[in-house]
C-alpha cells in the first residue's frame, strides 16, 4: 500500500474513486439486478436459471475484477459489492449448464486471487458450499477450477472457520470424490493440470484436517498412483506428488505407511533433493524428508536407504552461490530453511554424522555465520578467532538461519565421540571458529540479558540457540570440542566476565525477592540458567559462583520451582524452531523427550552437578547446604528421587542421577523398580547366588533374566567363565527347579557387601555405597555389562540425548518355557478372539507370567499365593477380564505403563461400537483395579477413558458398560459429557437403551448444567 509523505499508509477511503471502476461497478450491478431478487427476510437471492443472463453476469463480474486495484480495496464500492458477488457466483455454479460452470469456476478463482483474504474469509464457507459438488463432474477443466478454488479457500480458511468449513467438506464427501478423482487418472487424454490441482487440493486438506488422513494411507490404490506419478519427469507433478506425501506424514500411520515402500520411495525423494531438480521440487522434497523422519526410529530406517545421497544435498542447498553474494531469490532462502530444517536429524546418533563431517558440514555452517567467508584466511591464535567471529557476527547476514546454524552445531558436538578429532578431515580451523562464534553470540546474551524482553523475537531465538549449542559444546564427549570451548568461552568472558555472572544470579533471584512482578520473561529465565551451567563448568569462575551465593540461588529456584511447576510456562530448549504444520501432527504416540517441558529444573541441576563436580575433582568435598536454611540434606535427596521418578524428560532423569550419586546414590529410581525391591526384601527367591565363604543371598531368576543375565548360570557348561554351578541342573532336571532352589557357587573375587548392593541396583534401578564398596560395584558393573550404572559409580556426566534405562520387565513375556515362569494368568473367555498381543505368541488367552512380579505389584495377589497357590509348580489363575484388558493389566505389571487406545486420523474414523471396543477393556480394569485395590493404576485406566470421551453417542455406551461394572464415576462423567445434548438425544431415543434409573442421572446432570 502506498505511503503518504508522512509515511503513514493512506486513507483509501478518501482516495477519489476511478471513473473507470465506476463504469465497470455499475454496469456489474445492472446485470446482477436482473439476477437477484428479494426473499422473505429481505435478504438478496439469486433465482435466474436463464444462461445468457448468467454468462453477462461472469463476463461482468470479471470485467470488475479487473479493474479493482490494491489501492481500491477499501473502497465502499468494492467492499460493500463482495457479498453480492459471492451471492451471484454461488448461485451460477449451481447451473447445469456446461459453459456457465466454466465461466463460473474460473471467475471464481479469479475472485479470490484478486481481492484481499480478510475481505473474503466471511464468505469462504458459502463459496465451499457450491463449489464442493462440482469436483465430481466429467468436465475437466470445471473440476480443475473447482479444485484450484477450494486449494486456495482451504489454505487461507483461518482458524475461526475451520470446524465450519470441514463440516461441509464431510457432507459433500470432498475428501473421498477427490481420492476417486486421483485414483482414476490416467494421463491418457487428460490436462495434467486435473491431476496436480487435485493432488493440491487433497494436500492442503490433509494439513488443516487431520482426520482426513486416514482416507489417504489407508486407500492402497492410491498409493500405487501416487508412487508412479513420483516418478514423473514434470517438475509440477512432482511438486504436486511431494505436496501428498508431505501431509501424509505429518501422521504418524502415513508415514509409517510410506516406509513400507521405502526402498523404492526414499531413493526417489532423495533423487528430487539433488541440485538438477527444480527449487520448488527440492524444497518439498526436504519437508517430506524431514516429516518421514521427525522420529529417531524413522530417520534410522530412512538413512539406512539413502544416507550419502541425502546429506549431500543438505550440504548442496546449504552451499547456494548466490546467497552468498547477496542476490538470492526467495525460493533459494526457503530451500536453504528447509535443508536446516533437515540438516536437525544431527540431534540423533547415527551415520550421517560421519557423512557430514567428511563433506565439510563445519565449512558449510560458517557460510551461513558470514558474509564473504571464502574469502577469510584463518589463524589458530584465539585473538585471531575472536577478531574473526566479532566481524563476522555484526554482519546482518541470514539472520532467520542463524538458530538453525547453532542447533546444527551443537547436536553435532553433543553426538561426537570422545576420541573425535577435526584434523582428520582439514576443518580444525572452520570448528574453532564455530566454537568461537558461537561463545560470541552467547557472551553478548548474557550482555544484553535484560534487554531480552525487549529485543525483537528472532534476536532473542538467537540468543537462546547460541546458549544451548556453547553449552553442549563445554559438555560434549568429544575432548577436543569440549576443550576448546572452555576455552575460547574463558577468553571471550575476558572483559566483564564477573559483572555478566552478577547479572545472571541477579535475575534468578527474583525467587527469593518473593515479588512475582520482577520475575523476568521466560527467555531471561532460560538465558541464565544456560549461562549458570557454563559458568558452573569453568575451571576459572566455579568458586565465584559458589562464593557469590550461587548455591542457594540454585536451592531456591529448585524449590520454587517444585512449588510453581503446574504454574510455569514451561519453555523447551527449541520451541522457537517448532514448524506450525508439525503441530498438526496426528497419531503419534508419545516417545521420550530429552529435554521435556522441564528445562529450567533440567538446567538447575545440572549447575548444582557441575558445582559439585568441579570441587571433586580438584580435591574439596562441596557441601551445597552449609550455611543455607532453604533445604536439609535428606529432603533434598527426597525431592530429587521423586523428580526422578515422576520425570517424562530423559534429560533430567539422567542429571538427577548424577546430581545423586554425589550423596552415593546410583542408578535410577522408578516406580516400578520400587515395588519390585520393596516385595523381594520379604520373599525368599528361587535362586542362591553362593560365595565362597559359605554365605549366599536369595535371589529370583526372572529379575536376573531381564535386569543381569551374566548372575545366571550359561545355557553352554562350556561357556561358563568365571561363574561354575554346584548342582548339575543343566542336565534337563527341570521337573524340580520348582522344589530345590539352584545354587550357582560364585568367584572368590566377588565381595558380599559389594554383591549385596549390587542386587539392590538389580531389583529397584539404584542403591546407595560409599568408599571401597563403590570401587568393588565398579568391576561387578564392568564384569556384568551394566554400563549405565558403571558410568554414573565413575560420576562421568550425562551425554545429551541419552536414553535413559527403563526398568522394563516385559521382555521376560516373549520367551514362553524359558523365562522361570510360575503361574499362568488366563481371562475369563477361552475363545479365540482373534485379537493379538505383541509380547506373547499365544493363540490361546492366557500369559506365563511370575508370582513375584505380580506379588510385588498386587497385594490381592500376594495374599491370593500365599494363601494356597505357593506350593504348587505352575497353576493357573483365572483373571475375571476379557484377554484384551488381561493383555493391558500384564503390561502395566511388568512396565508400569498403561498402554494407550488408538488416536488421530484412526481413532476419528472408527465407529461408536469400534471405539467402544477400544475402551471395553480399560471399564473391565477399572473394576478390577478396584477390585485388587489398585487405586492409582484405576486413576490412570479411568483417564484413558474419559480424555476419549469425543461425542455423546459413545458417551452412552460407555454409561451402559461403566453401569454394569458399578463404575459410577465414569457414569458420572460421561452423563457430564452428553448434559449438553440431552433433550436430542432423548428426543431421537437414542436413550432408550439405558435403563430409566441410568436416563434420570443424565437428565440431573442436565439440569445441574442449566443452572450454572
Amino acid at each position: 500500500m502506498k505511503l503518504s509523505k508522512k509515511g503513514r499508509k493512506t486513507d483509501t477511503k478518501k482516495l477519489p474513486i476511478n471513473s473507470h471502476l465506476v463504469t465497470l461497478h455499475q454496469r456489474l450491478y445492472h446485470v446482477l439486478n436482473l439476477g437477484f431478487r428479494n426473499s422473505d427476510d429481505k435478504e438478496k437471492e439469486w433465482y435466474t436459471n436463464d444462461v445468457e443472463t448468467q454468462r453477462l453476469v461472469v463476463r461482468s463480474i470479471s470485467a470488475f475484477l479487473d479493474g479493482v486495484s490494491p489501492d481500491a480495496w477499501q473502497m465502499s464500492i468494492v467492499k460493500d459489492s463482495i457479498p453480492d458477488v459471492v451471492r451471484a457466483i454461488a448461485g451460477i455454479l449451481q447451473s447445469p449448464n456446461a459453459a456457465v460452470l466454466a465461466m463460473g469456476s474460473e471467475v471464481t478463482v479469479k475472485l479470490i486471487n484478486v481481492m484481499p483474504t480478510l475481505m473474503l474469509r466471511p464468505h469462504f464457507n458459502h463459496l465451499t458450499h457450491s463449489l464442493s459438488p462440482l469436483l465430481s463432474t466429467s468436465q475437466s477443466q470445471v473440476a480443475i477450477m473447482t479444485a484450484s478454488a477450494l486449494h486456495l479457500i482451504v489454505s487461507n480458511i483461518g482458524a475461526k472457520k475451520e470446524k465450519e468449513a470441514w463440516e461441509i467438506l464431510e457432507k459433500h464427501n470432498t475428501v473421498t470424490q477427490v481420492i476417486g478423482n486421483l485414483r482414476a487418472f490416467s494421463g491418457k487424454g487428460e490436462p495434467m493440470e486435473y491431476f496436480t490441482e487435485m493432488a493440491s487440493l487433497l494436500s492442503s486438506i490433509m494439513q488443516l484436517w487431520p482426520v482426513s488422513r486416514y482416507l489417504v494411507w489407508n486407500d492402497s490404490k492410491l498409493m500405487e498412483v501416487m508412487e508412479v506419478f513420483c516418478n514423473n519427469p514434470e517438475a509440477t507433478v512432482k511438486v504436486a506428488v511431494l505436496q501428498l506425501y508431505s501431509s501424509l506424514a505429518l501422521c504418524a500411520n502415513g508415514a509409517q505407511k510410506l516406509m513400507g515402500n521405502g526402498k523404492v520411495l526414499i531413493p526417489a525423494i532423495a533423487q528430487c533433493m539433488g541440485e538438477s531438480q527444480p527449487h520448488a521440487v527440492r524444497i518439498l522434497a526436504f519437508k517430506v524428508a524431514r516429516y518421514i523422519m521427525a522420529t529417531e526410529k524413522l530417520c534410522s530406517e530412512v538413512l539406512n536407504l539413502s544416507c550419502e545421497p541425502i546429506i549431500k544435498s543438505i550440504i548442496c542447498a546449504l552451499s547456494v552461490p548466490s546467497v552468498h553474494h547477496g542476490n538470492s531469490s526467495n525460493q533459494e532462502e526457503s530451500l536453504m530453511l528447509e535443508a536446516c530444517r533437515l540438516a536437525l536429524i544431527a540431534q540423533w546418533p547415527g551415520k550421517h554424522h560421519g557423512y557430514l563431517w567428511r563433506l565439510r558440514v563445519d565449512k558449510v555452517l560458517i557460510q551461513l555465520l558470514m558474509y564473504n567467508s571464502h574469502n577469510l584466511h584463518l589463524q589458530p591464535q584465539s585473538e585471531d578467532l575472536i577478531a574473526v567471529a566479532r566481524a563476522g557476527l555484526s554482519a546482518n547476514f541470514l539472520l532467520d538461519l542463524r538458530p538453525y546454524v547453532w542447533e546444527i552445531i551443537g547436536w553435532l558436538s553433543a553426538q561426537c565421540e570422545e576420541d573425535f578429532s577435526p584434523n582428520r578431515h582439514g576443518n580444525d580451523s572452520c570448528v574453532s571458529l564455530l566454537v568461537t562464534t558461537a561463545c560470541l553470540a552467547f557472551v553478548d546474551s548474557i550482555g544484553r540479558e535484560r534487554l531480552l524482553c525487549q529485543a525483537d523475537r528472532t534476536y532473542i531465538f538467537r540468543s537462546v540457540s547460541a546458549a544451548k549449542a556453547t553449552l553442549m559444546m563445554m559438555y560434549s564427549p568429544c575432548k577436543y570440542i569440549a576443550s576448546e570451548a572452555r576455552f575460547l568461552l574463558l577468553e571471550a568472558l575476558n572483559f566483564g566476565g564477573e559483572e555478566y555472572l552478577k547479572q545472571l544470579l541477579q535475575s534468578l533471584n527474583f525467587v527469593s525477592s518473593g515479588d512475582i512482578s520482577c520475575t523476568p520473561d521466560k527467555y531471561q529465565i532460560l538465558i541464565s540458567l544456560i549461562g549458570l551451567a557454563c559458568y558452573s563448568g569453568l575451571p576459572h569462575f566455579f568458586r565465584q559462583v559458589v562464593s557469590s551465593g550461587g548455591i542457594k540461588t540454585l536451592l531456591a529456584f529448585v524449590r520454587w520451582w517444585l512449588d510453581n511447576a503446574s504454574h510455569i510456562d514451561k519453555v523447551c530448549l527449541t520451541s522457537h524452531l517448532r514448524v506450525t504444520a508439525m503441530e498438526r501432527t496426528c497419531c503419534r504416540i508419545n516417545t521420550q523427550n530429552w529435554e521435556g517441558e522441564e528445562t529450567y529444573l533440567l538446567l538447575a541441576l545440572w549447575s548444582l552437578a557441575e558445582l559439585i563436580n568441579c570441587h571433586n575433582s580438584e580435591g574439596h568435598e562441596l557441601d551445597i547446604f552449609l550455611g543455607q536454611k532453604i533445604y536439609k540434606k535428606d529432603h533434598f535427596i527426597l525431592d530429587i528421587q521423586e523428580i526422578a521418578v515422576d520425570t517424562t524428560s530423559t534429560g533430567l532423569r539422567w542429571y538427577c542421577s548424577y546430581l545423586l550419586s554425589f550423596f552415593g546414590i546410583y542408578g535410577f529410581p522408578s516406580k516400578l523398580g520400587r515395588r519390585v525391591a520393596s516385595f523381594c526384601e520379604k520373599d525368599d527367591g528361587d535362586m542362591c547366588l553362593v560365595l565362597r565363604d559359605g554365605q549366599y543371598l536369595s535371589v529370583h531368576q526372572v529379575i536376573l533374566l531381564i535386569r543381569c543375565p551374566s548372575l545366571l548360570p550359561p545355557r553352554d557348561p562350556l561357556n561358563e567363565g568365571k561363574m561354575s554351578i554346584s548342582n548339575d541342573l543343566l542336565s534337563g532336571q527341570v521337573t524340580d527347579r520348582c522344589r530345590t532352589k539352584k545354587e550357582i557357587t560364585l568367584s572368590a573375587q566377588v565381595d558380599q557387601q559389594a554383591l549385596s548392593k549390587f542386587l539392590d541396583f538389580v531389583y529397584s534401578g539404584y542403591l546407595e555405597a560409599e568408599g571401597v564398596t563403590v570401587r568393588k560395584l565398579k568391576m561387578l558393573a564392568k564384569h556384568c555389562n551394566i554400563q549405565p550404572l558403571l558410568q554414573l559409580l565413575c560420576r562421568k556426566r550425562p551425554k545429551w540425548a541419552a536414553p535413559v534405562p527403563s526398568f522394563d520387565l516385559t521382555t521376560s513375556l516373549r520367551h514362553a518355557g524359558h523365562n522361570f515362569s510360575d503361574i499362568i494368568l488366563e481371562a475369563k473367555s477361552t475363545e479365540n478372539t482373534g485379537w493379538t498381543c505383541s509380547f506373547c505368541s499365544f493363540s490361546l488367552p492366557h500369559f506365563h507370567a511370575h508370582r513375584v512380579v505380580l506379588s510385588s505389584s498386587c497385594d490381592y495377589m500376594r495374599a491370593l499365593f500365599q494363601s494356597g497357590m505357593r506350593e504348587s509348580c505352575s497353576e493357573s489363575l483365572k483373571v475375571p477380564v476379557s484377554w484384551e484388558a488381561l493383555c493391558k493389566l500384564v503390561i502395566w505389571l511388568y512396565s508400569n505403563d498403561i498402554p494407550k487406545p488408538v488416536s488421530g486420523c484412526l481413532w476419528a474414523h472408527m465407529d461408536v461400537l469400534e471405539k467402544m471396543s477400544e475402551l471395553q477393556p480399560y471399564i473391565e480394569l477399572c473394576w478390577l483395579a478396584e477390585f485388587w485395590i489398585l487405586n492409582d493404576v484405576r486413576n490412570e485406566f479411568s483417564r484413558v477413558i474419559t480424555s476419549s470421551l469425543d461425542s455423546p453417542l459413545l458417551a452412552v455406551e460407555v454409561i451402559q458398560l461403566a453401569a454394569n461394572f458399578s463404575q459410577w464415576e465414569l457414569v458420572d462423567v460421561a452423563a457430564n459429557r452428553i448434559a449438553p445434548v440431552y433433550r436430542n438425544l432423548h428426543r431421537s431415543g437414542a436413550l432408550d437403551v439405558l435403563d430409566e434409573a441410568l436416563v434420570e442421572i443424565i437428565r440431573l446432570s442436565a439440569v445441574r448444567l442449566s443452572q450454572e
